[in-house]
């Protein structure tokens, strides 16, 4: 399987919202990155376990938007609701061995289009 297959069936079972049963895509080593909030899960357990406590207001959809990969680095743009949450994820996978073995992930928020460039621009 290559990298870009392991990364498609990571998302495939974080859809199944049973996180212990995606976490067997990480390594037990692995360590997830969120730079926007300077934290680092260390293991498959604690990010397992992150994922089940969310305060989720119900199941958890991921669509894979985009899927990248060179190599063993794979980068996703994900959409991920809860049925209120609407949020987009930004990963870099990095795969050794068959497993997911690092991620960077970035949760950009949506903000409102500065009101000078609106000569320039469209507006979805």
């Amino acid at each position: 399987m290559n990298a870009q297959q392991v990364v498609e069936h990571y998302w495939q079972a974080m859809a199944s919202n049973d996180f212990f049963e995606a976490s067997q895509w990480l390594s037990e080593d692995c360590v997830i990155h969120w730079p926007q909030s300077k934290e680092r899960i260390h293991g498959r357990d604690n990010f397992a376990r992150i994922n089940s406590e969310y305060p989720a207001h119900g199941r958890w959809t991921f669509a894979v938007e985009k899927l990248i990969g060179s190599g063993e680095e794979v980068v996703t743009h994900v959409k991920v609701s809860d049925g209120v949450i609407q949020a987009t994820a930004i990963t870099f996978h990095t795969i050794a061995n068959g497993l997911i073995c690092r991620q960077v992930e970035f949760w950009p928020d949506d903000y409102p289009a500065p009101e000078w460039r609106k000569a320039w621009v469209e507006y979805e």
